[in-house]
């Protein structure tokens, strides 16, 4: 006779995150939507360790990242760390593991070779909302909201305002931080955290469909773009443009470049060769 194992059993079993592939896309989907895939220490292991994989795969070109469920991902899982408060040091080293682990696990997607893409369905709070602001691009239902709500809960959202403010101008982030009132897509879309609204169902699909577009570049033009563009965002003026300069220099020697030019001035479809 079988015995069918306990829920708490069940739900610790069940994959947290799913992957799939659409072609040269791979399709990463968050799926705790019980717990509207709060980020989890489970979850945040489970993509960090789904971004080291993507990154090493050649024949993946941008990633997609979506969401079961009606919430796109409401932050950082509350019950989990409040359970830690009666370790001996109230839940302090527990605490510092979250934050730095999810740090990193975020500086991963900036990291990755690969563009990444976010298509949100619903609600992006906290962690959930500096997952979205951490993405390259970013697709979202008209019904998506996003907030950085912790003031409200007496906990400032500090680590998701490193991803927001650099999205976003500093009085619209420190709108959000300060306020924690929610955000509509539109206004998301006109303050530049997200890209693209789309009506509701339809942003995976749109979020697989730019990742195709970009797909088509060349891998390896997209890499060293991706690199440059946020190395360069951190430094002064003019030693931006130094750095630029030197990228492009680099950039004209490969053989994609060479590829690409010939094919304008020939008018023709370039083939890429991804080096």
């Amino acid at each position: 006779m079988s015995v069918q194992p306990t829920t708490r059993a069940s739900e610790a079993a069940a994959p947290v995150l799913l992957r799939e592939r659409d072609g040269d896309i791979a399709v990463l989907v968050l799926d705790r939507p019980q717990a509207r895939n709060s980020l989890s220490e489970a979850l945040i292991e489970a993509l960090s360790a789904a971004w080291s994989e993507i990154a090493a795969d050649k024949s993946i070109r941008a990633v997609v990242l979506a969401a079961n469920g009606p919430a796109f991902c409401a932050g950082h899982d509350m019950k989990e760390l409040t359970a830690r408060r009666g370790d001996a040091d109230g839940g302090r080293a527990y605490f510092r593991h979250i934050m730095t682990t999810c740090s990193a696990m975020m500086q991963q997607i900036v990291d990755l070779p690969q563009p990444v893409i976010a298509g949100v369905q619903g609600v992006a709070t906290a962690a959930g909302c500096q997952l979205v602001a951490s993405c390259d691009l970013a697709v979202a239902s008209a019904a998506a909201k996003f907030a950085t709500p912790g003031v409200d809960i007496g906990l400032f959202c500090s680590t998701p305002m490193v991803a927001l403010s650099r999205n976003v101008a500093r009085k619209h982030a420190m709108e959000m931080l300060l306020t924690g009132d929610m955000v509509s897509a539109e206004h998301a879309a006109a303050i530049g955290l997200i890209n693209h609204v789309v009506a509701p169902g339809e942003e995976r699909k749109g979020a697989i469909a730019l990742a195709k577009k970009i797909a088509a570049k060349s891998s390896y033009v997209l890499k060293i773009g991706k690199q440059a563009f946020y190395k360069q965002a951190e430094m002064g003026l003019a030693q931006a443009y130094a750095y630029a300069s030197e990228v492009m220099t680099e950039n004209m020697m490969a053989r994609d470049a060479e590829e690409g030019i010939c094919a304008f001035i020939e008018k023709r479809d370039p083939t890429w060769q991804d080096r």
